[in-house]
């Protein structure tokens, strides 16, 4: 027995858009977009980690004390 070939997938025109080429600014500004969301991303788990810091510290005086 041959493995029968599959038919050639036709592209979902109506379920998709088409493509559009970004300029090289919008590529630019686009990244500069994602790295303002990590950084702001990143500066909430800083400032969870400080608090949480700081609980751990206020229980290591009470210990000490």
């Amino acid at each position: 027995m041959t493995p029968q070939k599959a038919a050639p997938a036709q592209p979902e025109v109506a379920g998709r858009k088409s493509w559009v080429k970004k300029t090289p600014v919008e590529i630019v500004l686009e990244q500069i977009g994602k790295q303002e969301e990590k950084v702001a991303e990143m500066r909430e788990e800083l400032a969870h980690e400080e608090r949480e810091l700081g609980k751990l510290q206020q229980a290591r005086k009470v210990l000490e004390g």
